[in-house]
């Protein structure tokens, strides 16, 4: 007997293919080729020329990319060179050319196959919770920290950043970073420290982090970079310099200030007083001044720095990192708050690839089971069947809808699914009670009278689920809202359009 579908079956079928879309995307991911671009170096030559983060890169110098590999390849053999090469980018739309002797300061990957976004516990990565030290910040506030934090990191050059404000029932409010994909090991010293930079003539104050007195930091060419490494007693030691240019108003302030200064005795081509570079009130280097800028307005300084390490290149590595972060805290001034970390966790990616096969591999099982189990109670292969892809269908509408408003799947989120698909194959075992039984009414007349009991259910999910969306902080989030849409999907789509199957199945 030919099954005649209901409009809600129809409403069902028709959900599931948008869902579909959303997830795999038109044409498909999985068919296209070439590698994305995750984030570009601010400030290099790969940005200066137009390459940005989204981009798909198709060829590189006419040679076909498919895959991340064939592109790493191609960089291993080309970089790095004693001369300047040439490299051309190939996109879909149109060509990059760059003209350096090292590999682009840029990040690729595969492309993704589908449009599902992980979190750091899939994907892996560092997920920092902080407040103010000593202050409890308004929500206005806490938007400004955040405000000021995402520039700073963005300037860092870190990328797949997710950085919002939460807050806790009690109504004090957080700042979570989240960074997935990788696992930086400079995170926590980035966040604790609010990167307050002073340059100091004496007890005078002559320019401050920030573009109220800094309009522009040197961060490439022959004016920025490691200028010495040497051997010492107790390792090496690597010195940076690099230039800044100064307001107006900051130059004006540091003319003022020496022109009153003397010259100094024992090296009388300087200055008697040192420009102090203070961060975080602890003095990083002391710079002579020149004598021939004695009350002269200059707008360009020269900032240096070093970094050591038991071997040259920790220490190469060290300085490098230290001029990349006070160039940073240069650009984008202090943070507004002394920051305590709440929370800090980190995750490998190998173990969010891991986790992610064991979750697919014990989702299958479960359903499987639950099939089995269906079939040995009610005796009826269709039934268990209806049930299995009814559950499967939740959860492609959970994330298609994940995927339609670029929500990140954690592990909060995936134990959202599986509650929802719990609450569902509950729902839908009360639909199949309700159809057998043996009682003086129609097939109809019980089916409303399993609705009743599943939408009493859901409402009373739905007000204990809100809670959690304030609680932890926001670490529960996931899981809320994910049950929310899943639940949701569930009484107004799947569950409508199960309750006609079997009615069908019944007459």
């Amino acid at each position: 007997m030919k099954l005649k579908l209901t409009w809600k079956i129809w409403l069902l079928i028709i959900v599931i293919f948008f869902s579909l879309i959303s997830i795999f995307g038109i044409p498909p991911a999985f068919f296209q080729k070439g590698v994305l671009i995750t984030s570009v170096e601010t400030n290099s030559t790969a940005f200066e020329q137009g390459l940005r983060k989204g981009v798909v890169l198709l060829e590189v110098d006419g040679e076909k990319i498919n895959q991340l590999e064939d592109f790493t390849n191609l960089m291993q053999k080309k970089f790095p060179s004693n001369e300047s090469l040439k490299t051309i980018f190939t996109t879909k739309d149109s060509e990059f050319i760059l003209f350096s002797n090292k590999a682009p300061e840029i990040t690729v990957s595969n492309i993704p196959k589908t449009n599902i976004k992980t979190g750091l516990d899939l994907s892996g990565g560092s997920r920092v919770l902080v407040k103010a030290e000593g202050k409890t910040l308004s929500s206005n506030e806490v938007n400004d920290l955040v405000a000021v934090t995402k520039e700073r990191l963005n300037v860092y050059g870190l990328s797949d950043i997710n950085i919002q404000s939460v807050s806790d029932l009690g109504g004090e409010h957080y700042m979570l970073v989240e960074i997935a994909g990788a696992t930086p090991t400079d995170l926590k010293e980035l966040i604790s420290k609010q990167g307050k930079f002073e340059a100091k003539i004496g007890d005078e104050v002559v320019f401050t982090g920030g573009e109220k007195d800094i309009t522009s930091v040197i961060r490439s060419g022959q004016e920025s970079g490691i200028s010495s490494c040497d051997n010492s007693q107790q390792g090496y030691f690597c010195t940076f310099r690099f230039g800044i240019y100064l307001s107006e108003e900051a130059a004006k302030t540091h003319a003022d200030i020496t022109d009153k200064l003397g010259i100094n005795e024992t090296n009388p081509e300087y200055l008697s007083k040192p420009l102090d570079l203070y961060l975080d009130d602890n003095l990083m280097d002391s710079l002579l001044i020149s004598k021939s800028l004695k009350g002269r307005v200059t707008t360009q300084v020269q900032v240096s720095g070093s970094g050591k390490g038991e071997s040259k290149e920790d220490a190469y590595k060290d300085a490098e990192n230290s001029m990349k972060k006070l160039q940073t805290i240069l650009i984008t001034g202090s943070l507004p708050y002394k920051l305590e970390i709440v929370k800090l966790d980190t995750i490998s990616p190998t173990l969010g690839k891991e986790f992610n096969s064991f979750l697919l591999l014990a989702g299958f099982a479960a359903l499987a089971v639950v099939a089995l189990v269906i079939v040995v109670r009610y005796r009826n292969f269709k039934s268990s069947l209806a049930l299995l892809l009814t559950s499967t269908s939740e959860i492609v509408i959970i994330l298609g809808i994940a995927s339609f408003i670029d929500w990140n799947l954690d592990l909060p989120s995936i134990a959202g699914i599986l509650a929802t698909i719990g609450t569902g194959i509950d729902s839908q075992i009360i639909i199949l009670d309700e159809s057998k039984q043996n009682i003086s009414l129609s097939i109809k007349q019980r089916l409303k009278r399993a609705f009743a009991i599943i939408f009493g259910s859901y409402f009373t999910v739905l007000v204990s689920l809100l809670p959690l969306i304030w609680a932890g902080a926001g670490l529960l989030k996931g899981f809320a809202i994910t049950t929310l849409i899943g639940i949701t999907a569930g009484v107004l789509i799947t569950r409508p359009a199960f309750a006609d199957i079997i009615r069908k199945m019944g007459e």
